[in-house]
């Protein structure tokens, strides 16, 4: 093999072997994000939210589903919520949060900002593992949630 041949396939080599490992548990079709455990269709409970050094432990309300069509639902610790959701491999997007508008006890109400705010800050980059879930923002801050058992 040539020199130059040689240095071609090596650059492939360089390129394509990340690629492959990145993508290796994903499904291309569906937007899941590993083989595992799929974003999408999966109910689950908010469990923490961690900003900075201070978690705050959710209230038992608190959960989330994505749906396959792009729209996430659930509880935001209070109150109910809505919003339109991007799903690509590990990464996701909210949309604007629409919310009910009941009053709870402070705790509750600053739990459920804090959520709203870190869900909707950008691209949440998720990562799952023995059926919990952690969506983390570009800062460092990070929702922790595990599979919610059918009711």
């Amino acid at each position: 093999m040539n020199r130059y041949k040689q240095r071609l396939t090596l650059r492939a080599v360089a390129v394509l072997v990340p690629l492959m490992v990145a993508c290796g548990g994903q499904r291309a079709d569906s937007g899941a994000m590993s083989v595992q455990q799929p974003l999408a269709g999966t109910d689950w409970r908010v469990d923490s939210v961690t900003v900075g050094d201070t978690t705050q432990h959710a209230p038992a309300a608190a959960h989330l589903r994505i749906g396959e069509d792009g729209k996430a639902a659930g509880n935001l610790g209070c109150n109910q919520f809505s919003a339109r959701v991007t799903v690509h491999g590990d990464r996701i997007t909210f949309g604007d949060i629409r919310s009910t508008r009941m009053a709870c006890d402070p705790r509750r109400m600053d739990f459920e900002r804090t959520l709203a705010r870190t869900l909707t800050t950008g691209t949440l980059t998720a990562r799952s593992a023995d059926g919990r879930l952690t969506l983390t923002d570009g800062d460092g801050d990070r929702v922790h949630l595990s599979r919610r058992a059918p009711e």
